[in-house]
């Protein structure tokens, strides 16, 4: 061993040219085949890894690129041999409408999507089965209850009144640069926790309060997708050794854990003080209505508590998440297309309620929000919160792209990539226009779920897709009338942050100013 490492330091030492040169050779080989026809070569020995290696920090955007080019929108990443690694990635409708919809059941999350997602525990979006069904029948009942639905509203509505608006009044007034993305996800933080554990954490302050369960989801989040780039047996690695990305993982666990435990506490506790039982005839949160149906669960003691934590974490993370970053995409693109702004605007004033712009509309003035509708659809359709699925499947099976998929290989569907798509949305496909929502007539178009894919597609489709268009909405309709969001210079560019969330990397730096009166009526 000694020799040979010898003879390579003395190789190295004496020909060094020849060695830049030959890796120079191998980079502008790589290079030169890359561009052949704007697809990821799967070259012998390290498969698709140089491709995977340069463009890591654009994951999107490059899986964008090569789905343009590639027959049936679908391409096969393989990794180095002797690696686990045979990913087939699409944004084809029709792959999509087989996976959601018709080919359902052959498609579950299974073992290795729980095995990534671990932080999530057995909630919605890990389970299979019975416990999925019965998880999404519970969800459900909370989300149409009418009861539910006006504790929402009334929440919602003090929520902007008495945190957002005042916090962006103090904004403009001094004229500070603000992270607005970090605004929004305080926001509907606060809003989520209010829905799922009946609590007001008070992120959203003027003083900007680090809070340890919202910072926990954060990195958490960043971990998951560190995970879909990185060797099975180096993630092993870091677990055994408590090192890199899984001790960050394991630290956001212990907050996640404790801070849910702690909400579940002061509930039982509010209902013990009240000398009550809860028996969920009057639930306005989710946790209440879990802990009234704990005969269905089947589940005791810790078993129970841990329901608890796995269902409501996935909640948070579906609430918290994806609206936030609706919310921070559409307010990027409205500063660059103010003629999007200005009709926004001027349907505002038209659906205003009696008392003028500035007020919160109803939920019947929110529904005749057609054109607002339509934007934040559009702005959707090009950046989802949620920009890939991740598939396997349990039988072997040929997608409608002509792609065989066996049970060893991984079928990613990039809905990032499926908003840009010229063969889906035309030649038009990377514009904002949310005029293609609308028919001749003005009332919405109807998109099928498996070309829209921001609230997922079939058994899974989002269920509260509803109420998340109802709160964009009601946001917007504070926001709006009274504030004018000017992006900085620097925040002109957006790019996405590697995460499970399309987040904004560097957040939205904007100034916030109060929009004049006179102003609006120039509109």
């Amino acid at each position: 061993m000694e020799t040979v490492s010898w003879w390579v330091g003395g190789f190295l030492g004496k020909y060094p040219e020849i060695m830049v040169s030959f890796a120079c050779f191998l980079f502008l080989l790589f290079f030169r085949f890359r561009h052949r026809d704007g697809l990821p070569t799967n070259w012998p020995v390290v498969g698709a890894l140089p491709a995977i290696t340069v463009n890591a920090g654009r994951v999107h955007e490059w899986v964008t690129e090569f789905l343009q080019v590639a027959p049936g929108m679908s391409h096969v990443i393989r990794g180095p041999w002797g690696s686990p690694v045979d990913v087939l990635v699409t944004a084809n409708p029709a792959d999509v409408a087989h996976v959601f919809t018709a080919n359902f059941s052959n498609y579950p999350k299974g073992e290795d999507f729980a095995a990534v997602f671990d932080v999530l525990g057995d909630g919605i979006f890990n389970a299979d089965g019975e416990s999925w069904a019965f998880q999404r029948r519970k969800a459900h009942a909370l989300l149409f209850d009418p009861r539910f639905r006006s504790a929402v509203a009334a929440s919602t509505a003090r929520k902007l009144g008495e945190g957002l608006v005042p916090l962006l009044d103090g904004l403009a007034a001094t004229c500070e640069v603000v992270d607005l993305q970090d605004v929004f996800m305080r926001l509907t933080f606060d809003l989520t926790a209010m829905f799922v554990f009946g609590v007001d954490p008070g992120c959203l302050a003027a003083h900007f309060p680090r809070v340890p369960f919202a910072a926990a989801m954060d990195e958490a989040e960043a971990v998951l997708f560190y995970r879909h780039l990185t060797p099975v047996p180096w993630l092993r690695l870091q677990t055994y050794l408590n090192i890199g990305h899984e001790r960050k993982m394991a630290k956001a666990r212990q907050v996640l854990d404790a801070s849910i435990a702690e909400f579940v506490s002061l509930r039982r506790e509010r209902a013990a003080r009240a000398n009550t039982n809860v028996d969920g005839t009057d639930a306005a949160d989710l946790l209440t209505l879990y802990l009234a149906c704990k005969d269905e669960v089947g589940k005791d003691g810790k078993e129970f508590d841990r329901f608890l934590r796995d269902t409501t974490l996935n909640i948070m993370v579906a609430g918290r998440d994806t609206t936030s970053s609706a919310l921070t995409w559409f307010f990027w693109l409205l500063s660059k297309h103010p003629d999007v702004e200005a009709k926004i605007l001027a349907e505002l004033r038209e659906n205003a309620t009696s008392g003028g712009i500035g007020c919160h509309p109803t939920a019947i003035d929110l529904k005749r929000l057609v054109y607002l509708h339509a934007a934040l659809s559009e702005s959707l359709r090009l950046y989802p919160p949620v920009p890939f699925e991740h598939k396997a499947a349990a039988r072997p099976d040929t997608l409608p792209s002509g792609h065989a998929v066996s049970r060893t290989r991984q079928l990613i569907v990039s809905f990032y990539s499926m908003g840009r798509m010229e063969a889906v949305w035309g030649k038009d496909c990377l514009e904002f226009r949310p005029e293609r929502w609308l028919t001749e007539t003005g009332r919405l178009r109807h998109e099928p779920s498996y070309k829209f894919v921001a609230f997922n597609v079939g058994p899974r489709t989002c269920i509260g897709k509803d109420l998340a268009f109802t709160q964009m909405k009601a946001v917007v309709a504070a926001v709006m009338p009274r504030f004018r969001v000017e992006v900085t210079a620097g925040a002109t560019a957006a790019i996405p942050k590697m995460s499970i969330i399309l987040h904004m990397k560097d957040g939205l730096k904007v100034r916030v100013h109060k929009r004049q009166d006179d102003a609006l009526s120039t509109i």
